[in-house]
C-alpha cells in the first residue's frame, strides 16, 4: 500500500484511530490537543528553568550543539505533574502499551537557530531486543512552539518501526518532516527511525518529550532515585504508578511482597500475585 502521509488527527477523533495510525505508519499527529494556556504556562516554566539551571548546549552532534535539554522535569516543578497523565494522550499510550506502562523520561528540548540535522535513530535502541518487535516504547512529543520544516520539525521514516534493524550512519532514507502548530502532539513508536531537523529559521523550536515504556522494562531515567519520596507522596495515584511506585502484573517491582506505593501512602492497596493464587 502506498504511503500518502500522516493522518492530521483533530481533537475529537477516536483514540482507536490514533492508535491504528501509529501501528500502521509508526506515528500520528494530533493537532491542537493541548490548550494554548497550558502550552504557554509550560513553555514559560521551561524558559525559567533553562535560565535558573544554566542549561548548557549539547556537546556532540546527537545532543545538538545549538540544543538545550532539561531532564527529570518531574523533580523540577509541580507544574509538570499533569503532563504525563494528560487525559488526551495517556489513553493512546495505554492502548499501544498497556495500562501498567511506565513513564520512562520527561524532557524539554529547545533547538535554537543554526542547529544541524540530528542523525536518525530509534528511541528503543538501548534495549537490544530483536526487530521487528511488539511496541514497547511510545513517545508523545508536545509542540510548545510551532514545528515547521524551517525550524527543524522532526524527520520520520514512515513504516520504519517494522524494520529488522536500527538505522546506521550509512542509512539515508527518504523522510517526512513533522509540521504542527503549538499545542499539538505527535505520537510515535520507539522503534521508528527519526531525528530532529535542521533549524534554518530565526526562531527556536521547543518540545516536551513524554517517553513511556512497557511496565516490564527499565526506565530511561531512574525515577525511583530522581524523585524524593516526599514529592511522590504528593503525586496522584496514577502518576505514582507511572514513575514506578507500583508493580507490573502484581509481581515486578514489589518490595517485600508489598506494593511499593505503600512506602509513600500507607493506605495504598496491595494486590500481589501471591494473594491471587488459589482464589
Amino acid at each position: 500500500m502506498e504511503y500518502d502521509g500522516p493522518v492530521q488527527v483533530n481533537r475529537g477523533l477516536e483514540t482507536e484511530a490514533i492508535i491504528s495510525e501509529v501501528e500502521t505508519n509508526g506515528y500520528a499527529i494530533v493537532e491542537n490537543v493541548i490548550p494554548r494556556e497550558t502550552c504557554d504556562a509550560v513553555l514559560a516554566k521551561v524558559d525559567f528553568l533553562m535560565g535558573s539551571l544554566a542549561i548548557p548546549f549539547g556537546q556532540n552532534a546527537f545532543l545538538g550543539r545549538h540544543t538545550r535539554r532539561i531532564f527529570n522535569l518531574l523533580a523540577r516543578d509541580r507544574l509538570f505533574e499533569s503532563v504525563p497523565t494528560h487525559r488526551e494522550l495517556l489513553g493512546v499510550v495505554e492502548g499501544l502499551l498497556d495500562p501498567e506502562c511506565l513513564l520512562s523520561s520527561l524532557t524539554a528540548i529547545e533547538m535554537q537557530p543554526g542547529q544541524a540535522r540530528q542523525p536518525l535513530h530509534a528511541d528503543d535502541g538501548s534495549y537490544g531486543f530483536s526487530r521487528p518487535a511488539p511496541t514497547q516504547i511510545v513517545v508523545a512529543l508536545w509542540a510548545l512552539t510551532d514545528f515547521t520544516n524551517e525550524n527543524g520539525g522532526t524527520h520520520v521514516v514512515p513504516g520504519s518501526h517494522r524494520f529488522d534493524r536500527r538505522p546506521g550512519r550509512e542509512d539515508h532514507p527518504e523522510t517526512v518532516q513533522v509540521e504542527m502548530p503549538a499545542g499539538s502532539v505527535v505520537f510515535y513508536s520507539g522503534s521508528l527511525w527519526h531525528g530532529g531537523g535542521e533549524n534554518r529559521s530565526d526562531a527556536r523550536r521547543v518540545g516536551l518529550v513524554n517517553n513511556y515504556c512497557a511496565g516490564y522494562l527499565r526506565q530511561e531515567e531512574s525515577q525511583l532515585l530522581a524523585l524524593s519520596q516526599d514529592r511522590v507522596a504528593a503525586f496522584t495515584p496514577r502518576l505514582r504508578k507511572l514513575v514506578g511506585y507500583g508493580t507490573y502484573r502484581g509481581l515486578l517491582g514489589h518490595v517485600d511482597q508489598r506494593n511499593p506505593e505503600s512506602l509513600v501512602d500507607p493506605e495504598a492497596e496491595t494486590d500481589m500475585i501471591w494473594g491471587r493464587i488459589g482464589k
